[in-house]
C-alpha cells in the first residue's frame, strides 16, 4: 500500500523512473529513530528533544525524490528544490544532514543515520540537483542576472560576498575547508561563509564556479 502511494505521488510530480530505495537501519532494542519533524525543530535551533516519527523509506528518481514519514509522502523535484548541508542530532550523536524543500514548501531533513548507505544517496542528491539546475543558472548569468547563494553571489563577470568582489580571472579555486566556503585568490584563501550556516545549493554554486573559472582561463 505504501509503495503504491509513493509511486502515485512520484507520478503526479513527473519524477520519472525510480533509481534506488533506501530504508532506515535496524534500530537497537529499546531505541527508536527520530522523525524528520523533530530534526527540523533541531535544525531551527530548538533545543527540545527530536520527535519519534517513523521514517519509512527514501526513494530516488530521475528527476526528484520522495520521503515517506509516518505514512505521509514528501515529494522533492531536483530542478526546483533548495538543498543545504547542516548538522543535526541523531541517536548516534551529532551527524550531517541534507535539508531540502519539498513541493509544498516544507523543509525536509535527511540525516545520514536515517537511511542506509548515506555515502551513496547524499552525494547523489547533490549531484542530481546540480545537474538539474546548472543549465538554467548559466542561462540566467548569460542574460546578465545575479545569482545569490546565501552570503555568496555571482554574475557572469564576478564573484562576491559581503564587502569583497573578485573578477573570475582572480579566482583560482573554491573549496570547502573545515566546514566553510573558501576562495583561493592570489595564493591565499579567503573564508566566505560556513556550510553549516545553511548556504543553499552549494553544489550548484561550486559547479558554476568551476565552469566560470575554466571559461575565464580558456579566454586568456
Amino acid at each position: 500500500m505504501l509503495l503504491a502511494r509513493v509511486s502515485e505521488a512520484a507520478g503526479r510530480a513527473r519524477l520519472g523512473r525510480r533509481q534506488a530505495t533506501y530504508r532506515p537501519p535496524v534500530a537497537e532494542p529499546g531505541r527508536r529513530w527520530a522523525g524528520l519533524a523533530g530534526a527540523r525543530r533541531l535544525l531551527r535551533g530548538d533545543r527540545e528533544r527530536a520527535g519519534t516519527g517513523r521514517i519509512d523509506r527514501l526513494d530516488l528518481y530521475e528527476r526528484g525524490l520522495t520521503v515517506a514519514v509516518e505514512g505521509r509522502i514528501h515529494v522533492v523535484r531536483y530542478d526546483t528544490t533548495l538543498v543545504r548541508r547542516r548538522r543535526a542530532l541523531s541517536p548516534q550523536g551529532l551527524t550531517r544532514a541534507h535539508v531540502l524543500v519539498d513541493l509544498d514548501g516544507e523543509r525536509i531533513a535527511l540525516r545520514c543515520g536515517d537511511f542506509g548507505e548515506p555515502e551513496v544517496w547524499g552525494p547523489e542528491i547533490h549531484r542530481s540537483v546540480a545537474d538539474a539546475q546548472v543549465p538554467g543558472a548559466l542561462a540566467a548569468l548569460t542574460r546578465g542576472e545575479r545569482l545569490d547563494f546565501g552570503p555568496v553571489w555571482l554574475t557572469r563577470a564576478e564573484l562576491g560576498s559581503r564587502g569583497t568582489t573578485l573578477r573570475w580571472a582572480q579566482v583560482q579555486r573554491i573549496e570547502i575547508l573545515k566546514g566553510s566556503v573558501a576562495v583561493r585568490t592570489a595564493g591565499r584563501w579567503q573564508v566566505w561563509g560556513s556550510v553549516t550556516s545553511g548556504i543553499p545549493n552549494l553544489c550548484v554554486l561550486r559547479t558554476l564556479a568551476e565552469y566560470l573559472t575554466a571559461a575565464e582561463r580558456d579566454e586568456d
